[in-house]
């Protein structure tokens, strides 16, 4: 029976203030970060592993989401994701996995490959109301609206967390290559950790505005009758943990849905901190490989793409195979 590890990162919601700067390894800036921090080696023994769940497919179909680790000899690829939740919760904040043999298996295989890696580091969540498990970001050439993610366009994605309006957002996500972009698709890392040390030196009065509850746009993921908007604090600190949740344009959009206009001293904290996210000496970039795995500790570091352009042809898309893993809760979108 294969052991699954699990993502220790869990946080709770109070009134608590982190007062004190962070000085372990999470809060990095560039110059103190090399690829070395977030490279994690797929050994052979790995790729083995993964041919003979391929094998076992193709002669016995099955359902995704029914797959399990535990019905798998999965001990190489359990030591690789056991890596990648050390790398995310204590250390760059973030991994990528180098790398899954991609062009070897179907999409649907690999699709299947994501799943269990990302099972094994813990419970993988719906990442829409409708009970979506696996998100494929990639552009669907619908325009930006109401409802349309950034993630399904080509369009640049500025820096965020992903399910911020949600009262249990992700811990971590991951996201397999599929398909590179002909040009553009970088990815961008920053901490959130490195953004409240600065913020709390420069503008204390403004961060704990951050500590206080903004608007946010659900992004149409919820009942047709239900409201569109939730109610959240950028940061928040349980007396252990300090937990984040960032995506400027959906707090804005939840301020304009909600009818309530933003107050001062909120957009001014906003604005200081997009300041501080966009400063380059502050963040990390990198384009991903195919068959690369990035794992993102989604609740203290933000993550960015620049825009891109895709070779004509639907199999030269850039597609990145998306997953969420929350330990707390059930797996719906909500918890």
């Amino acid at each position: 029976m294969q052991h699954e590890t699990t993502l220790h990162c869990r946080d709770e919601t109070t009134l608590q203030r982190l007062d004190e700067a962070i000085t372990d390894a999470r809060a990095w800036k560039r110059e103190t970060l090399s690829p070395e921090a977030w490279l994690v080696p797929f050994p052979q023994a790995c790729v083995a592993e993964l041919d003979a769940v391929v094998q076992f497919l193709r002669h016995f179909p099955q359902p995704v989401a029914h797959l399990t680790p535990g019905a798998f000899t999965l001990t190489a690829c359990a030591s690789v994701m056991a890596q990648v939740q050390v790398r995310m919760c204590s250390q760059a904040g973030f991994a990528v996995v180098d790398r899954v043999p991609v062009k070897r298996y179907s999409v649907t295989e690999n699709r299947a490959i994501g799943w269990l890696l990302a099972s094994l580091l813990g419970q993988v969540v719906a990442q829409k109301w409708d009970g979506t498990l696996l998100y494929d970001v990639k552009d669907s050439g619908h325009p930006l609206d109401y409802g349309v993610r950034r993630s399904v366009t080509n369009l640049e994605q500025p820096f965020h967390t992903d399910g911020g309006w949600l009262g249990l957002p992700p811990s971590a996500i991951g996201l397999l290559c599929l398909q590179t972009a002909q040009e553009g698709g970088l990815s961008r890392l920053v901490s959130l950790c490195t953004v409240h040390n600065e913020l709390r030196r420069r503008h204390p009065d403004l961060l704990a505005r951050l500590y206080r509850p903004f608007w946010w746009d659900r992004q149409a993921e919820h009942a047709p009758d239900d409201r569109r908007v939730s109610r959240h604090p950028v940061y928040q600190y349980n007396g252990h943990t300090l937990m984040a949740r960032y995506y400027e344009d959906y707090m804005h959009n939840g301020s304009r849905l909600a009818g309530e206009e933003l107050d001062t001293v909120g957009t001014a904290a906003l604005a200081a901190m997009r300041a501080v996210l966009e400063a380059p000496e502050n963040w990390v970039e990198f384009r991903a490989e195919l068959g690369q795995l990035q794992y993102i500790n989604n609740r203290q570091f933000a993550h960015a793409r620049t825009a891109f352009s895709d070779a004509s042809g639907v199999r030269l898309q850039r597609h990145m195979l998306r997953l969420w893993n929350r330990d707390e809760g059930t797996a719906s979108l909500e918890g």
